[in-house]
């Protein structure tokens, strides 16, 4: 895949942006100075706690938003001053189920929304075709959307996406409220569209499309660029190399261990009906850490075990603490 920082010209320039909003209790500051660039076939996902300025800075990449100070570029265009050029190489998909025809079928919505963009004759009826055809709504295309689900639903949004073939695709949200089946599909879909080359800013509040699309995260915090890293080096940031769950039957352990010598700590401690579980947070897989982790389980209380190596969700999580409780 491209890098934002090779030689090729880059999808995606956004350089020094700034949005300020007013409000009753005076200026709100949403973006303060954010950069970022895209390179061609790259799939970055966008993660940020509530409120940090992902979906402001989506709306002025898409044109929905003027930026206050600042400069953003899609494929070279200025999105304020050529606000036409850029609505023609990028596409925004929105997760959730609104801006369909709910009584049309899946073809006629796509035919409605790729006139719009000026595709018409032949190669309007071909796009169209591919489109329902690549997200998998092919045997159901000529139903009307009424009678969907919720990931078909979103499907289809994907599909209108992706029918002018946008060299840059901003997805907010696309598996919110799936089911895992459904989000799959998405995300195979999405995988697809950026192995044949489309540029895809990707944010999701299911780390696990991110985790398993994304090949860069970049993490905004107060407006700002907290991190813009390849994921592999984002997760060598955990703090813990695994969480392990412990359940037993009956009463938990009185005095669960507040640390294991450096080795681990205890995170969430939990009493059930007549089970209790215990998670523990493993700083390191050492000879020394496991012997102590074994010597802390009750062999006639305990009836599993199981262990998740750190993953984004853990970084993202720690990577939270920290910002909340700053040193």
């Amino acid at each position: 895949m491209a890098s934002g920082t090779g030689q090729s010209a880059p999808v995606l320039q956004v350089a020094g942006v700034s949005r300020s909003f007013r409000s009753r209790q005076g200026t709100v500051q949403a973006l303060k100075g954010v950069d970022l660039t895209v390179g061609p076939g790259e799939l970055v996902g966008l993660l940020g706690l509530n409120g940090a300025g992902k979906s402001t800075l989506l709306k002025i990449i898409s044109t929905l938003l003027l930026p206050t100070g600042g400069t953003v570029r899609v494929c070279g265009h200025d999105v304020a001053r050529r606000p036409r050029e850029v609505q023609r190489r990028l596409s925004l998909v929105l997760g959730g189920e609104r801006g369909l025809y709910l009584r049309l079928s899946a073809r006629d919505n796509l035919r409605f929304f790729a006139t719009l963009t000026g595709l018409k004759g032949p190669d309007l009826a071909r796009r169209c075709e591919q489109a329902v055809e690549f997200v998998g709504l092919g045997p159901a295309a000529d139903r009307p959307v009424e009678t969907y689900s919720k990931g078909m639903r979103q499907r289809l949004h994907l599909a209108i996406g992706m029918v002018t073939r946008p060299e840059l695709l901003l997805l907010d949200e696309p598996t919110v409220g799936l089911d895992p089946a459904e989000a799959e599909n998405i995300r195979t879909a999405v995988s697809a569209m950026r192995d044949q080359g489309t540029t895809i800013l990707l944010t999701s509040h299911y780390l696990n499309d991110i985790e398993q699309l994304a090949e860069r995260v970049v993490v905004l915090h107060d407006g700002r660029v907290l991190h813009d890293l390849p994921l592999p080096r984002l997760l060598e940031r955990a703090k813990t190399a695994a969480v392990v769950t412990l359940t037993g039957r009956g009463t938990a352990p009185p005095q669960p261990p507040v640390a294991l010598d450096g080795l681990a700590s205890v995170g969430t401690l939990q009493q059930h009906a007549s089970s209790w579980s215990l998670e523990l947070h493993v700083r390191a897989w050492t000879p020394e850490s496991l012997r102590h982790l074994a010597d802390l389980w009750p062999d006639q209380q305990l009836t599993d075990v199981r262990v998740a190596p750190s993953g984004l969700q853990q970084v993202f999580m720690e990577l939270a603490d920290d910002v909340k409780s700053p040193a």
